[in-house]
């Protein structure tokens, strides 16, 4: 069985340094800037999930080895580490439900953009939000599949365990089982592939459309 929601690009965060004489944008451009500020910060929540996530699949995956090491020779261990996995799998539930909260939260804050972008007046800088929005979005579109697939993987999980801890186990129920399992998390590693190439593709946008509204930046 694989896991694969490790290795999430975090969210780039850039740090902007508005010095006097250095901008004179007023108006949507600068308020563009705060609504993309806020959702960095809002997105913190969604950060600060990857790593604990990432400890817990290997933590879980520890685990799932040694009961396959183990075969079914032996009930009473395969039962002690099932009963070992499953507080793993509801944990890391618990991390992917305050993962989706953060970027559903900071979903609704970017979506002020839309409004925001439509009295831009220079043309170039419009075409940048413009691109910009459409990114983010495509972006939240893939993480809501992400999360969706995993949600899925996680309930697979938990039915794993405890298909292990039961005394007259079927083979081919358990086989199928986890076949299901490794195409799933297989999909998942490409969903996540996607979220992280759209993160990387905003990132970037976002560097060259405050520096071409005038803003001086420091990347971090």
């Amino acid at each position: 069985m694989k896991f694969g929601y490790s290795g999430i690009i975090l969210f780039l965060v850039v740090c902007i340094l508005v010095l006097s004489g250095c901008v004179n944008q007023q108006g949507a451009v600068e308020e563009m800037y705060e609504v993309l500020e806020n959702v960095v910060d809002l997105e913190k929540a969604f950060e600060e999930q990857q790593e604990p996530l990432v400890s817990l699949e290997k933590q879980e995956k520890e685990i799932y080895n040694q009961i396959m090491a183990i075969g079914m020779k032996n009930h009473a261990e395969i039962t002690k580490l099932s009963d070992e996995a499953l507080p793993l799998v509801e944990e890391r539930r618990k991390h992917l439900q305050t993962e989706v909260d953060s970027l559903q939260t900071a979903e609704e804050e970017f979506k002020k953009i839309a409004t925001i972008k439509e009295d831009i007046r220079n043309n170039e800088q419009k075409q940048f939000a413009d691109d910009l929005y459409d990114l983010m979005m495509q972006r939240y579109k893939v993480h809501s599949e992400l999360a969706d697939q995993y949600l899925e993987a996680l309930a697979k999980d938990q039915e794993l365990y405890l298909m292990f801890k039961e005394e007259d186990i079927s083979y081919e129920k358990l086989e199928a089982l986890i076949a299901d399992l490794n195409q799933l998390y297989g999909k998942i590693s490409d969903t996540n592939e996607r979220f992280n190439q759209y993160t990387t593709e905003y990132n970037d946008k976002k560097i060259a459309f405050y520096k071409k509204a005038g803003f001086k930046i420091e990347e971090n």
